[in-house]
């Protein structure tokens, strides 16, 4: 009988894809639920990653004029109402502060107290505040365009929580622009779009559909919403982000007016657009295997970590002190604009445990320094993507030349092993007996198909099948016909299960 491979992780991706993804982040020490429902603590290795992101995309955001700021956490109800199919849409997601003070009653148990005048809605979005500082700041067409941004928690009650997919409390990057026409807000919504799927495909090495939203999956209040959609390895899609063209709505429901060249007041052109920390799903999923995380090296917070072998006491302070000249020379070494981020594992435990706890983490690249690597001058370097007992003796100058060009190629590796994956699993159908054969059977991947884009069958379809159009993708525009009614379609449309 065929011996059966042991994996780190338990269950593997085919046995239980959501519970694997539960393990792989609690055996890298990610993150875990917290007492409060709905909510996670982000540990540091998790949220280096965060910090990697923000710092990384706050720099192109900044390059595309938007400056940083921050607004309140609170929003009075009255602003929300001022845009009726906004608040509609968020109204069950909404966290309500309806009291500003607690006392003890009669039993000696605090209780709420003091009830505040008007409720205060927990930030689920902020283009109403942010409407009505641009109210106010905003005058002359001189003013304009206006790019804000801000890094922030949001609140939206999530009754299903997944750690860094879906939870009541979440962090994300929100910007918010004003522009004097409506083709000028249009393209920056655009830009930004563009933006995101470059760092997602360069950066996060994920691969991605880029687009727009169907009618009825489009953010509420806006007039389009541009997004990019990933797929995970159990063949769902997930929205890594979105770009929204507001048009005129928040900005007359804000009533934000500007004075034009022509001397006429005019209401401004509005979009908004963030990612969150949903983005740290996407990596996990995409990349990850049944042996834990796999971690991009243009993202990981470690490059590489150097694992020192030490059998006698008195090869300690030898093998720790080439440890740290080996760091100080790596260290030194530019990797996309900083240095590089190398770790030395001092932990008072066996090589071999110290080797599978970074490999569950999903560092790069692995170093091994014992006496006989010192006395040899060869030091032994594995790969998170290649087998775990596969390595290579190099020498320090050899690992020099060599560590910049192998992070590169891995990182390579990782978009075209993703890409590949994507293609494989993205299935072309021409009829509504295929589309629902698909679906209804234990397939995996995404669809797509033309369709007329009715938003009464595009409902149907979610209800009977629990999938969504997620992207109309800009690239497909050949015209057709819609496999559900026989009617016209501009284009294929990308059909999925998500997250």
């Amino acid at each position: 009988m065929e011996k059966k491979k042991r994996f780190a992780i338990s269950p593997t991706r085919e046995e239980d894809f959501p519970l694997w993804y539960q393990e792989v982040i609690k055996n890298a020490d990610l993150a875990e639920h917290s007492p409060v429902r709905g909510c996670m603590v982000i540990k540091p290795l998790g949220y280096a990653l965060w910090e990697n992101i923000q710092r990384k995309l706050d720099q192109k955001i900044k390059k595309k004029g938007a400056k940083n700021a921050y607004f309140p956490l609170f929003i009075p109800l009255s602003y929300f109402e001022k845009e009726a199919q906004h608040i509609e849409g968020f109204a069950t997601e909404c966290a309500v502060v309806t009291h500003h003070k607690l006392e003890k009653n009669a039993e000696g148990k605090l209780v709420p107290a003091g009830e505040l005048e008007e409720p205060l809605i927990v930030r689920p979005t902020s283009e109403m505040i942010i409407g009505e500082m641009f109210a106010k700041w905003i005058s002359s067409y001189r003013d304009l365009p206006l790019k804000l941004n801000q890094w922030a928690n949001v609140v939206r009650w999530e009754l299903r929580p997944r750690l860094f997919l879906r939870s009541c409390e979440f962090l994300w990057q929100e910007g918010h622009t004003a522009h004097a026409t409506k083709e000028e807000a249009n393209d920056f919504a655009k830009e930004i779009l563009d933006l995101y799927v470059n760092f997602s495909e360069n950066t996060l090495a994920v691969p991605v559909f880029k687009g727009r939203k169907s009618e009825r999956e489009k953010f509420p209040g806006a007039e389009i919403t541009y997004t990019h959609e990933a797929m995970m390895q159990d063949g769902k899609a997930l929205q890594m982000g979105t770009s929204h063209f507001l048009g005129q709505h928040f900005s007359k429901a804000a009533d934000i007016q500007f004075t034009d060249t022509d001397g006429e007041l005019k209401h401004a052109w509005t979009t908004s657009w963030g990612v969150t920390t949903r983005y740290i799903g996407s990596l996990l999923m995409v990349h990850s295997d049944d042996d834990g995380v796999i971690l991009p090296p243009k993202i990981a917070s470690i490059h590489m970590v150097i694992i020192p072998i030490i059998h006698k006491d008195e090869t300690r302070e030898k093998v720790l002190s080439y440890c740290k000249k080996v760091k100080e020379t790596l260290e030194s070494i530019d990797y996309h604009g900083a240095p590089l981020e190398i770790h030395i594992d001092t932990r008072d435990m066996r090589g071999g445990e110290k080797s599978w706890d970074w490999i569950k983490k999903g560092i790069p690249l692995r170093l091994e320094i014992g006496p006989k690597e010192i006395d040899e001058n060869l030091l032994f370097m594995k790969s998170r993507i290649k087998a775990h007992k596969d390595g290579e003796k190099l020498s320090l100058d050899q690992l020099e030349e060599r560590i910049v060009g192998d992070l590169d190629q891995m990182q390579i590796t990782l978009f075209q092993r993703a890409k590949s994956y994507k293609e494989t699993m993205t299935f072309e159908v021409s009829s509504e007996k295929e589309f629902y054969d698909f679906f209804h059977s234990d397939k995996k991947g995404f669809v797509l198909a033309h369709f007329c884009q009715d938003l009464k069958l595009e409902e149907k379809i979610q209800k009977e099948l629990n999938v969504t159009v997620r992207c109309i993708p800009e690239k497909m525009s050949k015209p057709g016909k819609c496999i559900f009614t026989g009617n016209k379609s501009p284009q294929m449309v990308v059909f999925a299960k998500s997250y």
